[in-house]
């Protein structure tokens, strides 16, 4: 009795997906995040770094989304990663090639980059007893809020290695790494 009140449903259900051509996972709505990469060769290393990209959306980014004193990934859904074709030496911290994910310990004052030996992740999962490796990033408080994170690979200009920059809202924090 109750298949054949579902059957005729189902098959209303089925050819009205067939007529429109939508799938059901097709209907999901779009990321509030997109997700990108930004990518650069520098000194023979193929430099990624993926990541999802929050807008401020007229919130408080720094000391109340994201809280001073606390562990964040910089981005949304999945853990950011950076990826190296080489061995890449960030401020104190030497990272094998390979994809790795990185998190951030902000604070008012100084900030901490975390480089784990987790390929990949949630960006709310982390796991100390992954760590590679700490160092201390360069931060400055920029003139214009930037409202969507965004993350750069920069050449040195005089000479080897370059810089991985994050900046949103009116902060930003970099770390100067030289390849292996």
């Amino acid at each position: 009795m109750r298949f054949a009140v579902l059957a005729p449903f189902g098959a209303v259900l089925a050819l009205a997906f067939w007529i429109t051509g939508v799938e059901p996972q097709a209907r999901q709505r779009p990321r509030l995040s997109p997700h990108e990469s930004v990518s650069g060769t520098i000194d023979g290393s193929e430099i990624t770094v993926t990541y999802g990209r929050p807008s401020m959306r007229g919130r408080v980014i720094f000391g109340s989304l994201v809280a001073y004193g606390r562990v964040w990934c910089p981005g949304a859904d999945e853990a950011t990663t950076l990826d190296s074709t080489r061995q890449l030496q960030l401020g104190d911290v030497m990272v094998p090639p390979g994809p790795h994910t990185i998190w951030l310990l902000p604070a008012p004052d100084a900030w901490t980059l975390i480089v784990s030996r987790d390929p990949s992740g949630f960006h709310t999962n982390y796991h100390p007893d992954s760590d590679l490796g700490r160092t201390t990033l360069r931060k400055r408080q920029l003139d214009a809020p930037v409202e969507q994170l965004t993350f750069l690979i920069e050449k040195n200009a005089g000479g080897s290695g370059g810089s991985i920059v994050m900046r949103w809202e009116t902060t930003e924090v970099s770390v100067s790494f030289v390849v292996q």
